[in-house]
């Protein structure tokens, strides 16, 4: 008998836990599937950490299990499957008897796939890349995770698929995607992925405009600071996982225009640290691009928009200048987008609620910085747009025949049709 000490052991079984659940996995769906080539449900199946996949988070009353597919009964329907840290390509095969309308989100509400219709019998296959994340860095290195952030779909060790609107899926494969690009997020609130309804950002919208050669890797946080994201090891954890080649997307300012103190200014601390940031991603290979903050919802009487940001934006468009990076102008953008909407047209793009709109809301939502659904949306299209602008390489792994956008011409809200999560929460995101 062989004695293995406890070191080793542990090594041994983190392996094989990487071996069991890395690989591929199928899912086929429906009362009358038979299939030898994959895990075939038939029956609701509630996830449970033993079994390492099922209809999670008390969803299984939503299912509608038909003959060779699934469907919601209009609410959010969620399916997990444990797997470690890593990207992974999501392979759908949709379709049924019926007419079916079919709304992807993956972890805390990524939008992978806006409203697919498909006609009576019609199969559709469609793939995207998720990637699965964990605070963990080094044996001695982790992500600060707040604790109102610890129960995100983002911090599990899952990957989670959220189906809404009148779904029809016949058949899930997950399979580890080790070689795409990577686009990281860094930012604040208004680039996180915003775990639950009515709150929202660019970034989760950022997704659906991307094909799948690529994966977005969001490590923005609501109410960080270029200091904050750098003292909470998010930037390590970004630069950690690296590749050469690989983008990062760098939006600060919001919470930054609040610090206080000496050599604390848009001149001083924030330039410094976009220098270091732009510094540290260039010297692993990577490319950064920097975005300059969205704009607060606060009109003059003229009905022109109030600079809220100070020299912020002035700032990092120097700093751009100066360091030869590539830069995506959000600010100048969404000061065009509200204008054009109006003063009372844009409360529609930001989480501006009657009370009583959602279930223990008893007082009105008046939020002037954060977006909902429809205005996360917008902001997500003017960055597209601002990578198209750019015309570097990046543009390659945007979706096939994505419209030119124009936040002088933005949408209205009344031809906005997404499905709402079920996941809600009546508490402001940090920041402001």
């Amino acid at each position: 008998m062989t004695l293995v000490n406890k070191p080793v052991l542990l090594f041994l079984c983190a392996m094989l836990y990487c071996t069991v659940y890395a690989q591929e996995k199928s899912f086929y769906f429906g009362k009358n599937i038979k299939n030898n080539s994959g895990i075939v449900i038939n029956s609701p199946s509630i996830y449970s950490e033993d079994v390492g996949y099922g209809f999670d988070l008390a969803s299984e009353n939503n299912l509608k299990l038909k003959k060779h597919c699934f469907s919601s009964k209009n609410s959010s329907l969620y399916f997990s499957v444990k797997v470690p840290e890593g990207n992974y390509r999501v392979e759908l095969v949709l379709g049924g008897s019926k007419c079916s309308n079919t709304t992807v989100k993956a972890e805390s509400r990524r939008l992978m796939l806006k409203e697919k219709e498909l006609g009576k019998h019609e199969e559709a296959y469609y793939s995207f890349v998720v990637n699965v994340r964990s605070p963990k860095i080094s044996e001695s290195s982790y992500i600060k995770i707040k604790d109102r952030d610890k129960d995100q779909l983002n911090w599990d060790n899952k990957l989670t698929l959220e189906f809404l609107g009148n779904p029809a899926v016949r058949h899930i494969k997950i399979s580890p995607a080790n070689n795409v690009k990577t686009f990281f997020l860094a930012g604040d609130s208004t680039v996180t992925d915003q775990d639950v309804e009515p709150w929202a950002s660019w970034g989760q919208f950022f997704t659906n405009y991307l094909n799948d050669q690529v994966v977005v890797a969001n490590y923005a946080e609501s109410g960080s600071s270029l200091s904050a994201f750098k003292g909470g090891k998010r930037l390590e954890k970004i630069l950690s996982l690296m590749k050469k080649g690989d983008y990062v997307f760098i939006e600060f300012a919001h919470n930054d225009e609040k610090r206080k103190g000496e050599g604390i200014g848009a001149w001083q601390s924030y330039s410094q640290l976009l220098k270091e940031y732009i510094s540290e991603v260039r010297n692993r290979g990577g490319n950064p691009i920097l975005v300059t903050p969205t704009q607060r919802r606060a009109f003059n009487k003229n009905g022109t928009l109030k600079p809220t940001h100070g020299d912020y934006p002035l700032a990092m468009r120097k700093v751009a200048e100066d360091k030869n990076v590539p830069l995506i102008d959000v600010t100048k953008m969404t000061t065009q987008m509200y204008e054009s909407w109006g003063v009372e047209p844009s409360r529609k793009a930001f989480v501006q609620y009657p009370a009583n709109t959602f279930p223990g809301q008893p007082k009105p939502l008046n939020d002037n910085t954060h977006f909902n659904s429809f205005g996360a949306n917008e902001i997500a299209k003017s960055v597209v747009q601002g990578v198209k602008d750019l015309n570097l390489e990046i543009v390659k792994y945007l979706r096939a025949n994505i419209p030119n956008y124009n936040p002088q011409n933005p949408d209205d809200f009344s031809n906005w049709t997404l499905p709402m999560s079920s996941r809600f929460k009546i508490e402001t995101p940090e920041g402001n």
